[in-house]
């Protein structure tokens, strides 16, 4: 067997060895999958793997363990492969198996050639997965990660210091590690790999628009990136086994073989040798062709040994809380939650000038989750509309920057005319090019969502502008966006908390309406937004972001006696007066009731936690009835 090493910077070898000790049975697959699974589990292993999200491509070995943290964009039809293979030397007759798993080009040497017509060939079928690195992802996270990977150098064409550069600090480097890379691998496609433009673009950022030049400068190549401005490769993930289990819009951790043969821009090349390629693949139209088999320095291909779905993406938490080591993790961290709940409410009522009820609202929205669907209805979703923001002001970009800086993912959605006639929010089927070409609203679930109403101005929305309207009202109301496949839509199911910021009430639905009441008139309001952030503490704010993932994640239940006092309580109040609860009322009281709750760290309703919510009921509707009062007209 090869030396401990290899399993990092040549897990290829790995898989020889088990493959020639089991040949011929199929055990090594399971072998190799199971040793790998044990060399994760050692101590800070993970961390000693590279990641894609924050290593540029061309400062990788090729054929190493790599892992991406990523989202599933779209799904490509299964494609076939020789798991095992057998070649023959023409002139000794000597024959050997090589297996095909984990590769993208079959591997031959000098004197021997592939026999096609070999029993022993063995064709199976590998789920290609197009996967984006997850939409929205914040600043801190990308530190924090950055922070605790180790500083290890898979590549020998580049210097450790070169290493710890990450996709946002890459943009000053020179140009020189990637061609050495392209001398080192061979340009066995024939001519430049990067065609006519810069390689520093092509392999470290996507700009605004997605586009990248394919090497032989045809039309620009999309990544397909939900959000504008996005950083980070695309990549074909290709899975082996249990893929049935992952779906469009999940997000997962792989670990694999990073492959980036020049050979696979053959498929785009426009003097390829049209005798190198599969001849099932010129049925493709070349559309097709060129998005199914981008350029590989442009999107690497990662060849699936683990791969798991990820509960949440938060890095300040365990991946798995049901773990023996997490749940200790989880006991000390709650009982330290009141003080931390306490700060995390002083800090957001400074945040929105001094309100501290809005603040009560800000951290039961920031924690709520769906967690449950009865028939098409989502249970847990809490869109809060905070009206009464001043118009046209940084005030809102602030609450986002400030949010931004508690959650994993999120995205502010300014809704001028502009953005709401020209944006593309829903996802469509592209039938020439067979790909899901992606929209604003393909998220991964529990991404905040900022939509900024203050921007809004006079003027009229297009057919495109009200179908994204429309879609906006279906996400909130249904947490659902609706696919457009031309012949018909499909419902893809979502669990993104929105928040909308307006100035009078938004022309949105939401959940709860907040209206703001500012306790004091900053003079240089970017001044004291800024001050505010500054003035935490990074292991208080790191705190805040763990108490927010934390809570979303517990369970929650209501005992019969509760529930009971719940049911007498409001009839009780339907007997006084009939007018002042309705049963949604009810709905949204239990709502509130179940965040404050959780928010506390109680994972069962209490006669207090069920007073205290319509306490905060009755002061939010009569906040609401005094504006009411005060402009003559309905907010």
């Amino acid at each position: 067997m090869p030396c401990v090493g290899d399993w990092l910077n040549n897990p290829l070898s790995i898989v020889q060895g088990f493959f020639a000790q089991n040949v011929p049975n199929s055990d090594w697959e399971k072998k190799v999958t199971e040793y790998f699974k044990e060399k994760l589990k050692e101590n800070n292993a993970t961390n000693w793997v590279p990641s894609l999200n924050d290593v540029p491509v061309h400062y990788l070995k090729p054929n190493s363990l790599v892992k991406f943290r990523c989202m599933v964009q779209d799904m490509f039809d299964p494609e076939f492969y020789m798991a095992v293979y057998e070649t023959v030397d023409p002139n000794t007759n000597a024959r050997v198996l090589h297996f095909g798993k984990y590769r993208d080009v079959a591997e031959c040497g000098p004197q021997q050639e592939i026999d096609l017509n070999s029993s022993q060939t063995v064709t199976l079928e590998r789920q290609t997965l197009y996967c984006v690195p997850v939409p929205g992802e914040s600043a801190w996270f990308h530190a924090y990660i950055s922070a605790s990977q180790a500083r290890v150098s898979p590549s020998t064409s580049y210097t450790p210091s070169r290493h710890k550069r990450s996709y946002e600090e890459d943009e000053d480097m020179d140009l020189h590690p990637s061609k050495q890379k392209e001398q080192h691998m061979g340009n066995r496609g024939g001519g430049d790999i990067h065609g006519c433009v810069e390689p520093k673009r092509l392999e470290t950022e996507a700009p605004a628009a997605h586009h990248l030049i394919s090497p032989n400068c045809s039309p620009p190549l999309d990544l397909n990136f939900p959000l504008p401005g996005e950083k980070g490769p695309a990549c074909l993930v290709k899975v082996y086994e249990s893929w049935e289990s992952f779906k469009v819009n999940d997000v997962l951790e792989v670990y694999g073989v990073l492959s980036v043969d020049p050979v696979l821009s053959l498929v785009n090349s426009e003097d390829r040798d049209s005798s190198a390629l599969d001849p099932m693949e010129c049925m493709d139209t070349a559309e097709e062709q060129r998005v199914h088999s981008p350029p590989a320095s442009l999107v690497p291909r990662i060849h699936v040994i683990l791969a798991h779905k990820l509960q949440h993406i938060n890095p300040l938490l365990p991946a798995c809380l049901k773990e023996e080591e997490s749940k200790t993790f989880v006991s000390n961290f709650m009982s330290e939650l009141s003080p931390v709940r306490a700060e995390l409410l002083g800090f957001l009522t400074h945040a929105l000038l001094g309100d501290s009820l809005a603040a009560e609202y800000l951290i039961l929205h920031l924690i709520s989750t769906v967690y449950a669907r009865r028939d098409v209805l989502p249970l847990g979703k809490f869109t809060v509309n905070l009206s009464g923001c001043p118009r046209n002001s940084i005030f809102t970009e602030h609450i986002y920057r400030i949010i931004q800086q508690l959650v994993p993912a999120s995205h502010r959605l300014q809704m001028t005319i502009e953005n709401m006639n020209h944006s593309r929010f829903i996802p469509h089927k592209d039938y020439a090019a067979n790909r899901l070409v992606t929209g604003v609203l393909q998220l991964a679930s529990n991404t905040s969502l900022v939509l900024d109403e203050t921007q809004l101005e006079q003027g009229q929305l297009d057919t495109t502008g009200v179908h994204n309207v429309t879609a906006l009202g279906n996400l909130i109301t249904w947490q659902k966006v609706d696919y457009d496949f031309s012949y018909h839509r499909m419902e893809f199911p979502c669990n993104i908390n929105v928040l909308i910021t307006s100035e009078g009430r938004s022309l949105l639905p939401s959940d709860c309406q907040v209206h703001l009441q500012p306790q004091l008139i900053p003079p240089n309001m970017e001044e004291y937004m800024s001050s505010l952030l500054t003035a935490v503490l990074p292991s208080v704010l790191n705190k805040f972001r763990i108490y927010l993932s934390l809570l979303r994640l517990l369970d929650y239940s209501i005992s019969d006696e509760v529930t009971k006092a719940v049911e007498e309580d409001f009839v009780e109040m339907r007997k006084n007066d009939p007018e002042s609860i309705t049963a949604d009322d009810l709905h949204k009281t239990l709502l509130v009731a179940r965040f404050l709750s959780l928010s506390a760290g109680q994972t069962t309703l209490s006669r207090e936690r069920w007073l205290r919510a319509k306490q905060l009921e009755a002061q939010r509707k009569a906040r609401l009835q005094q504006q009411k009062c005060v402009n003559g007209n309905e907010l």
